[in-house]
């Protein structure tokens, strides 16, 4: 051990040395300071630091009990023993009140060392409990102060101590819950096997770990991470169990939500894919057979035949524009609208399609803020939307379609799961149907999945809805009970650029071409012969290529003769974007039209059209080619 250090406080030079040569007899190892004065020993209780004190009790200039209460006042515990040639019963209590640890008679000096080295023992043992005193007082600091919720139970499971946190988790005050056991929070969810197994493995003394729903004081259900430990006493006996918990129901609904976003996102990838290369053939099938039904009558024996099968692929094509839809691969072309205004000019139509025993309401916000998107896209969402609500409608109800600007905050989206701060446009439409359960609503905007019998549905409308508001950088959000009907709500973000508007209007009638000369890119040569037929048809004179290096040589071949260019967007050599500034580069002024199945990067980003790109989806109509070849040579 280290030298102790022994602040000596006497006037008498033989004492002290009478008194040092004792401890040193006894093998005690110090290092010592001698003072007789106030001063000095002021000075000393600084500078020195002692251990230890021995002090005289009657001094000329100075005394023990004065020595005693100033070391008293001391901020640091310092044990004070009394060395005094004599003292009797009276003066002995009074220093042992004033707060001296022991006394001993010069007489009696050999007693010194047993002296000290008792009170040092007294030393050791208070350091000790004050440290288990302060470590205690840190840890219940912390666990007054965790996030965690701590419950202390006795021996029959009655609550005896229960953090801040069980509080801000339950509701529940602690004064509520204090010799109450622990069943008031049961949710009924676990059934008794669950607690039986529970108890079964603590009153064994073994730690038990598992989840829980549990039952909050204004009834909601949360769900909670506990470890449950017997605590023993020294004998060995379980005393009381302690329990651990953390409230996990955040974190299982974020896990959820991502899990559902992949999943959601996977799904769009291989629909993306599917899509694509469906679309090429619905192409020849819808092009061919809108070709042979131009050189039949209508009394013709197959016509009626072709008729159907230029109708199943023109149903065929919707289903997989709403695959791309969902996947968002659907090419866009985004405009400044006025929803209402859309919604307006949408009114006659969703009237009709929902028929007349259902009351249709149109309930505007005024001074709507503008949203920027594809105002087709309007169209599908209201009429996917409409459809839904007719048919969860029995018999007559009524359908509500309203708008209203909102924001939100940071701190109202970090309570409310799936909202994004800023200021959006809601559309909300709501229905008095037969409404859905909680299994249902998780499934809803996934492909195919669909609560209607046998070829009433293909499970894509709201898939389609899905794809389009997240396509546009908004979010949506579904609120219904069995029995209480549905409303969806949809949050697009409000436009902050330019706020003109506008809406073309497609012709009414096919425009034929004059003679122009166009150069028709395409990898397919069922779609790049269909294409020619269709092209020829409407008055232009068409050149073709089965490839990009094909192209070029062309045009090498025939220098500004050409007036359009119609590429497919992904070909093996080159895709259409390089393709057409290597032409343009050579042609100044040659327009250009791109078509595909859905688009890559090459001409949109994330299916959003880049600015003044000509673009025709497929599979398209001969009324379709028509109009997109006249504006793209017309503009």
């Amino acid at each position: 051990m280290e030298p102790i250090r022994i602040l000596i406080v006497e006037d008498l030079s033989t004492d002290v040395e009478l008194a040092l040569r004792v401890l040193k007899k006894e093998n005690i190892e110090f290092i010592d300071q001698v003072v007789d004065s106030e001063n000095e020993f002021q000075a000393a209780l600084t500078d020195f630091a002692p251990q230890l004190i021995i002090s005289d009790y009657s001094m000329p200039a100075f005394d023990g009990m004065r020595a005693l209460l100033m070391t008293k006042d001391h901020p640091v515990y310092i044990p004070f023993i009394i060395l005094t040639g004599s003292m009797n019963e009276e003066t002995a209590v009074a220093c042992m009140k004033a707060g001296a640890d022991d006394y001993v008679l010069k007489e009696r000096i050999t007693r010194l060392p047993f002296a000290v080295r008792e009170v040092l023992e007294k030393v050791k043992v208070r350091k000790e409990k004050e440290q288990a005193e302060a470590e205690r007082t840190r840890l219940m600091s912390a666990i007054e102060q965790a996030g965690e919720v701590f419950v202390i139970t006795d021996i029959d499971a009655n609550i005896v101590y229960v953090n801040p946190a069980f509080e801000h988790c339950t509701g529940f005050r602690r004064d509520e819950v204090i010799g109450k056991n622990p069943r008031i929070l049961k949710s009924a969810v676990q059934d008794a096997a669950f607690y039986r197994d529970m108890w079964e493995t603590l009153t064994k003394g073994e730690i038990w770990r598992g989840r829980m729903v549990n039952r909050r004081k204004d009834g909601t259900h949360y769900t909670e991470e506990a470890v449950i430990s017997p605590v023993r006493n020294g004998s060995g006996n379980i005393i009381h169990y302690s329990a651990v918990k953390r409230d996990i129901s955040e974190h299982l609904r974020s896990a959820e939500m991502l899990q559902q976003a992949q999943k959601m996102e996977s799904v769009g990838r291989l629909a993306g894919g599917v899509a694509h290369d469906y679309n090429n053939m619905l192409s020849v099938i819808l092009g061919y057979a809108e070709l042979a039904l131009e050189r039949l009558k209508p009394d013709d024996p197959i016509y009626e035949d072709l008729t159907e099968i230029f109708n199943a692929a023109r149903r065929s094509s919707d289903i997989t524009r709403q695959l791309l839809a969902f996947a968002r691969k659907q090419t866009i072309a985004p405009e400044i609208l006025d929803i209402n205004d859309t919604v307006e000019g949408m009114l006659k139509m969703l009237r009709r399609l929902i028929g007349e025993d259902i009351d249709l309401a149109w309930l505007p916000s005024a001074g709507s803020w503008p949203v920027k998107m594809d105002p087709s896209q309007v169209d599908q969402l209201l009429a996917n939307l409409c459809v839904n609500a007719r048919d969860a409608i029995s018999d007559v109800g009524k359908l509500t379609i309203e708008t209203e600007n909102v924001s939100f905050d940071e701190t109202y989206c970090n309570s409310h799961d799936g909202f994004v701060p800023g200021d959006y446009l809601l559309i909300a439409v709501s229905d008095n149907g037969c409404g859905m359960d909680k299994k249902t609503i998780a499934n809803i905007f996934e492909p195919f999945f669909t609560t209607k019998g046998v070829g009433e549905g293909t499970g894509l409308g709201l898939a389609t809805v899905y794809g389009i508001v997240k396509q546009n950088k908004g979010f949506i959000n579904v609120y219904s009970e069995p029995g209480e009907g549905t409303t969806f709500k949809i949050y697009l973000p409000r436009h902050m650029g330019d706020t003109e508007q506008s809406r073309a209007s497609a012709p009414a009638d096919i425009p034929e071409g004059r003679g122009e000369t166009i150069l028709l890119v395409e990898d397919e040569s069922a779609i790049r012969k269909m294409g020619r037929m269709m092209l020829e048809k409407l008055g232009y004179h068409v050149l073709l290529a089965a490839g990009p290096a094909e192209a070029l040589r062309l045009a090498e071949t025939n220098a500004n003769r050409i007036d359009l260019l119609i590429t497919d967007v992904v070909m093996p050599e080159m895709n259409g974007r390089d393709l057409s500034d290597q032409m343009q580069a050579r042609s100044q002024g040659l327009r250009v039209l791109f078509m595909s199945g859905y688009t890559a990067n090459a001409i949109a980003h994330h299916g959003v059209l880049d600015q003044g790109v000509n673009f025709i989806q497929k599979p398209f109509s001969k009324k379709d080619l028509a109009v997109k070849v006249r504006k793209a040579l017309d503009d």
